[in-house]
Formats: structure tokens, sequence, C-alpha cells
């Protein structure tokens, strides 16, 4: 078993006087963590999964905070409400159990961002503590082998990405992600939002897929998909975002007149869901698009090591209209650290005009020959 970072954060704020949110993709482990959690925590604890019907028809039914209590158990120390974005108007109930039992821990885990932090935003105010899980991170691969086996497997993740079943059945890999992406990918999208034509939401993954490092034009989205307009392009895009499928990365504009400002890159959260998208398993070295590879692996390590670490940042990439343009940009108190991708070892030659335009800056250039520090190895 591959141990999550997260681990010892959510045991470390257990039992603080907050409702703990897990937030994350279906599939990327956060039932597997919890029962790591709960087995280190050693209280007595209820486990109570709203994916099934009649635990579902439990907490829709109950109205007072008593009714909800005896859901819990009287002599239970530790309540975990599994898929929690499946019960209506979940953030009242947790606020009624939170406000008559405070000592009560509460963890509720959600696979639909928009849902359940919708849904908990307002009435647990103050009294929640929100984490989010993604697939494995590269990290957390070398803590479960090694930094030498996370080498010599880095190109099959390029490919196959970091979904745990994924990484813990090597030879299936390509079985387990098409699973992955008919199943569960945007399962909840569809159920929540009551979209009746799916295939344009997988039409619009697979043009994404082959834009990645690309800018991205919500008119030519809806033209490549075809009968559908900007607006529902918008929407599709917000909910698959909220839905942790893809990563929208804005672009950076401060001071030139010629910076694209509403510009926008989408990158996926796993390379081998973007992969799946496109049925694409060659190998990096023999693909047109391994450049692009590299990029979402870079940005989407780089996301989770942040996230893990509870490091704050405003992330952007930059460009001209004259097609001057850097990879990624992080902003930290006023600071701007510019990033450049590149597949092989080669100089990266930063813009003038940017460097000349911020001089509160430093560059980098991260490529196969030392990616670890960026990605929090």
């Amino acid at each position: 078993m591959v141990p999550r970072k997260l681990k010892e954060r959510i045991i470390a704020s257990c039992f603080k006087k907050k409702v703990i949110i897990l937030l994350g993709a279906r599939q990327v482990g956060k039932t597997t963590l919890l029962r790591e959690v709960v087995k280190e925590l050693d209280v007595p604890y209820a486990w109570l999964n709203a994916d099934e019907a009649d635990v579902m028809e439990a907490f829709t039914t109950a109205a007072t905070s008593s009714q909800l209590l005896q859901l819990m158990g009287s002599t239970n120390k530790l309540v975990i409400i599994d898929e929690a974005q499946q019960i209506p108007e979940i953030g009242k109930k947790l606020k009624l159990i939170f406000d008559t039992k405070p000592d009560l821990q509460i963890i509720a885990t959600g696979s639909s961002a928009f849902e359940l932090q919708n849904n908990t935003a307002e009435p647990l105010t103050g009294r929640k503590k929100t984490f989010h899980l993604f697939p494995l991170s590269y990290q957390e691969t070398i803590e479960g082998s090694s930094l030498m086996e996370a080498k010599r497997l880095l190109d099959t993740r390029l490919v196959y990405g970091f979904y745990p079943d994924v990484v813990n059945n090597p030879g299936s890999e390509k079985d387990i992600l098409i699973e992955i992406a008919q199943s569960y990918l945007y399962k909840d999208v569809l159920q929540l939002e009551n979209i009746r034509k799916p295939s344009h939401l997988e039409k619009l993954l697979r043009a994404l897929a082959f834009q990645v490092g690309s800018e991205v034009s919500h008119y030519e989205l809806s033209q490549t998909i075809g009968n559908i307009d900007t607006a529902t392009v918008e929407k599709y895009l917000d909910l698959l975002e909220k839905a942790f499928v893809i990563y929208k990365l804005p672009a950076f504009s401060r001071n030139l007149r010629n910076e694209i400002k509403k510009g926008r890159k989408y990158y996926f959260y796993d390379n081998g869901i973007r992969n799946v998208l496109i049925s694409n398993f060659t190998i990096p070295e023999m693909r047109q698009d391994k450049g692009a590879l590299w990029e979402n692996f870079l940005i989407s390590e780089r996301l989770k090591n942040n996230s893990y670490d509870g490091k704050h940042v405003n992330s952007y990439f930059w460009r001209t209209h004259d097609r001057a343009e850097i990879d990624y940009i992080e902003e930290t108190d006023g600071v701007l650290n510019a990033f450049e991708f590149k597949w092989k070892e080669q100089k990266a030659r930063f813009p003038a005009s940017f460097l000349q335009a911020y001089p509160d800056h430093t560059t980098s250039l991260i490529n196969r020959a030392g990616f670890e520090d960026f990605i929090g190895v």
C-alpha cells in the first residue's frame, strides 16, 4: 500500500471540534485513506456510505438532531460519512449534529466538490476543515517503493498516470483506465446536473486532451463539438473542474499592453485519464505530444504538492499577442516564480519583455534531468 501524505494531517486535525471534509474524484483512494485513519485513531466509530440505499434513505428522512444522532450511534466517537454529496441538505444536517454533539468527530467525503462544498459552505462556516485528495503523487510512490524505482517507472506514469488501482496493478493499466473513464469519470456531473447529452462531455474532454499546454477558446471548442453554444461549453468546463477531472490555468497580466488578459489553459489532474480519452498509450519517446505529457505531469504534481503542504499560491501561464510566452508562473507574497518546461536538457530563454516588466521574479528550467525539487521530492 502506498502511504498517503494527507494521512497524518487528517489525524492531527481530528477531535479539534471541526467537521472534516475530504474531497476528491472517485477512485483516488478516499475510502482506503480513511480506513487507515480509522485504524490509527483506534476509537469506536460508525461508517455510513451514502451510496447505499438504506443509508441514503435514513439521512433523507431524519429531520431532527436526535434522529440524526441515532444514525451515528450513542457510543461512537468518530463517524465517517462516505459519498456525502448524495445526501440532500447535507450541510444543514452536519451542522445539526455538530451543534448538538461537538465532541463527535465527523469526516465526510465527497467526489463532487460543487455539490458537497455548496451544501456545506454556509451551514458549516467556522465549523469545518477541508482537504483535497488527488491520484497518487510521484512523491508518494517514492515513499511506497524508492526513488530509483520511481525514476525507472517515470515513462509508465507519464502514459498511465497515478490512479491507485493503476499503480497497484501493473499490466492491467489500460483496462483499469478505460473502466474509470467509462464508469466513474463524470458520473456525478451527469447525475447532479441532469445533463442529457453525455456525448458532448466526452467530445469536450477529448478536445481538451488534444490541446493540453495550448490556450483554449470556448468558441473554438463549441465549433469542434458541434450543436453546442459557448455558454454551455463554459458550464461544462466549470463542472468538470469541480469534479476534479480538469484544472484551469488562467493567464497572468499586470503591466504590458499586449499581454493576453483573459486566456486560459486546461490540464488534467491525471495523465492516464488524458491518454485514455485520446486512446494513445504509446511510450513517450515515440510520441509527437511528449512535451504536452511532460507539462501536464509537472503541473499536476506541483498542484498536488502545494495542496498537501498547505501552500497557497496563485498559478498562471503568461503570453503576449506577439507569442512571447512562459509555461507556468506562481505568485507567492508578491514574488513571481517563472518556470519553463522542457522534455530534454536544453537552455530556456525567458522573454526580455517579461523580465523587464516584472523585476521581482525568479526563473527556472524544469527538465527530466532535475525536476524533483519542483514537485516536492
